[in-house]
């Protein structure tokens, strides 16, 4: 049997796990890339600066709650209050610009954070199932939103003048605001992950929470960290958002957890916890924007074959995930 070469006193590695390594981490990115260049080739728009700033901002507020939502599927968790979070996130900063804009930034991120902070205390401290929890809080989120609005009959605008609206729509070289807070968002994310005790924490407790245990690693803290997160980053999101449309919308959101859940599983973390990187959900954002993009040029298809096209691809992926594994 092939090998690959390894450090003395290690053992060898099959160069068929070393290959299909290199095939869950890199095969979102091979996909895109080719996704891309067929795409570019094809529709003489797809190319255009404006369209690529489309893609870029319409991948940020996703970007964002994918990059919570990748570390709680790390430590084996799922969240699946992140679409009413982020709905309730753009309520709340759209009430609160008519305050000031330190009030409209940090009303949701405070709000959306105890809901994560809830979430966590519950999944850690009783060993309730993140997805029961979770839906719980979707449901909380949701239905709250619905009392802050009179069960969505008001709408909460943001001033014009207001110094919010230049957080969604203020630009740089063209290019959106919450673009660039996505890319610092994910490039510190990147580093914590990888570069941080805290990192290591979030991978052993996906990995193997009982040994995790053993070794002394503050499982209960990791976790409650992770969904406090995940919540607030979610918040976030809503706030750019509502910064971008001047509203507070209250129908957006819907799905939006199952969105961040593909994304994050595209770029090659599984769900069964213990790998992932915030480069792969960033590519897997981009991968999904893409195809999105890619069949609204074609002008001939029905906006729900977008969800299709999703949902085929996420099943590929957990599949081939499998296969990999094995």
């Amino acid at each position: 049997m092939t090998t690959t070469a390894t450090p003395a006193g290690t053992a060898a590695v099959p160069a068929g796990a070393s290959r299909a390594k290199v095939l869950q981490r890199q095969g979102a990115a091979v996909a895109l890339a080719l996704v891309v260049a067929v795409s570019w080739l094809v529709f003489p728009r797809f190319g255009s600066l404006d369209n690529l700033r489309d893609l870029a901002l319409q991948g940020a507020f996703l970007a964002v709650i994918a990059l919570g939502m990748t570390f709680v599927i790390i430590t084996g968790g799922i969240d699946l209050s992140v679409g009413s979070v982020y709905a309730l996130g753009g309520v709340l900063a759209a009430w609160g610009s008519q305050h000031g804009f330190l009030v409209a930034l940090l009303l949701p991120l405070v709000v959306c954070g105890l809901i994560g902070l809830v979430n966590g205390l519950l999944i850690a401290r009783t060993n309730m199932a993140p997805f029961i929890v979770t839906l719980a809080s979707l449901l909380f989120a949701r239905g709250l939103l619905l009392v802050i609005t009179d069960e969505g009959a008001t709408t909460y605008r943001i001033p014009p003048d207001s110094a919010f609206v230049e957080l969604g729509r203020g630009t740089v070289f063209g290019f959106g605001y919450p673009i660039f807070v996505a890319a610092v968002l994910c490039l510190l994310g990147g580093v914590v992950l990888h570069r941080t005790s805290f990192g290591q924490n979030v991978f052993a407790t996906g990995g193997a929470e009982q040994s995790a245990v053993l070794m002394g690693v503050p499982i209960a803290r990791t976790k409650v960290l992770v969904y406090t997160t995940s919540g607030t980053l979610a918040g976030l999101a809503g706030a750019l958002t509502a910064a971008y449309l001047q509203s507070g919308v209250t129908v957006i959101g819907v799905g939006l957890e199952l969105d961040a859940i593909a994304v994050v599983v595209i770029g090659g973390t599984l769900l069964t916890g213990g790998m992932g990187t915030v480069l792969g959900t960033v590519i897997g954002v981009g991968l999904i924007k893409v195809i999105q993009n890619v069949i609204n040029q074609i002008g001939t298809l029905d906006s729900n074959y977008q969800s299709v096209v999703s949902g085929a691809f996420l099943l590929i992926v957990v599949v081939l995930q499998r296969i990999l594994r094995r």
